[in-house]
């Protein structure tokens, strides 16, 4: 099934999602500076069958655009007004607070976390209308590059 790649562009730094819409599941969810996003895009092309790529139309997503005109198929720019900040609600979301946590301030947790694939996943959804789920395979770890 073709995949869809969601961006939130950035000057230094790009958060990136690869999803499938169909099943509703994310399936890579990073950081990428800016400088190896094309080299990152073109690696993930090869591998996967990406029907689309949809990327926040703030920073630098002219410029984003342009590095990836080797890319044939649909690029769709999009909406990402708060996407930075709406990301801190999603991110407990997908992260639920448990146990004695629960009871320190909500951004203890976040204070160092690159939020930059929430806010793609955030682009993704807010397109396609529906919220994703992370695949189970998905290393968390991909969420702090």
């Amino acid at each position: 099934m073709p995949r869809v790649i969601s961006i939130d562009p950035g000057k230094i730094k790009c958060g990136l999602v690869l999803a499938e819409i169909s099943e509703k599941k994310v399936y890579e969810a990073i950081i990428v500076k800016s400088e190896l996003l094309e080299n990152y895009v073109r690696n993930l092309i090869t591998a996967e069958d990406i029907s689309q790529i949809i990327i926040g139309n703030g920073t630098t997503s002219i410029d984003i655009r342009e590095k990836l005109y080797f890319f044939k198929k649909k690029i769709i720019t999009f909406e990402e007004k708060n996407t930075t900040y709406r990301a801190k609600a999603r991110y407990f979301q997908l992260f639920p607070i448990s146990g004695l946590q629960f009871l320190m301030p909500r951004e203890v947790f976040i204070l160092n976390k690159n939020l930059d694939a929430i806010s793609a996943l955030i682009i993704l959804e807010d397109y396609c209308k529906m919220k994703f789920a992370l695949n189970q395979d998905i290393d968390l770890k991909t969420w702090l590059k």
